[in-house]
């Protein structure tokens, strides 16, 4: 890049899946303070899914609540797997999109609720899922950011392990003497 640095596309795409993530996340936690009364829930799609508003000292999905300390352990926490994703970004290629959207998605998630424990104490969950008479811990977009992270996360590893396999695999095949081959012409 002329006059300037050349900056990767992979962290550009993360900056920017990372940034939206965040802002998405602050932006709904925002209108469920100030739109949503807490522990009254309020239908949204039928008896599926309720906004209802909570406050979470522990981790995602209501872990580690009553944990000593867990504003100041989870913040820690936080920063340092944001750090830890640095790290992995760097050592990946522009070509692993899937990658650099997944650690995106968790940097996103991980600060959001950063954010929230840093400047409440807590966190701000609103989303209720239920299923029959189940009913899974509320979450924010950090919480679902996170998981929805973890998962491509695996899913990508898990392909890239399969897609390495092949070459390999390719490679030695390849590399096999065929008998009829193998013999010198004799005449």
């Amino acid at each position: 890049m002329a006059g300037g640095r050349h900056i990767a596309r992979r962290y550009k795409f993360f900056l920017i899946v990372t940034s939206i993530t965040l802002v998405l996340d602050q932006i709904t936690k925002w209108w469920a303070r100030a739109a949503l009364a807490e522990h009254k829930p309020v239908k949204f799609l039928g008896s599926f899914w309720d906004w209802e508003l909570s406050y979470n000292p522990g981790s995602a999905f209501g872990l580690f609540r009553n944990l000593g300390g867990a504003r100041v352990w989870l913040s820690i926490i936080g920063v340092l797997a944001f750090v830890a994703i640095i790290f992995i970004l760097r050592k990946a290629q522009d070509t692993q999109k899937w990658m650099t959207t997944a650690l995106a998605l968790v940097g996103g998630g991980a600060i959001g609720n950063v954010v929230d424990r840093v400047l409440l104490g807590k966190v701000t969950d609103f989303v209720v899922w239920k299923a029959g008479s189940h009913q899974w811990p509320a979450f924010n977009i950090a919480d679902a950011a996170l998981v929805a992270g973890v998962l491509i996360l695996f899913l990508d590893v898990g392909r890239e392990q399969k897609k390495a396999k092949e070459e390999k695999l390719k490679a030695e095949r390849a590399k096999e003497v065929r008998p009829d081959k193998a013999k010198p012409k004799t005449e």
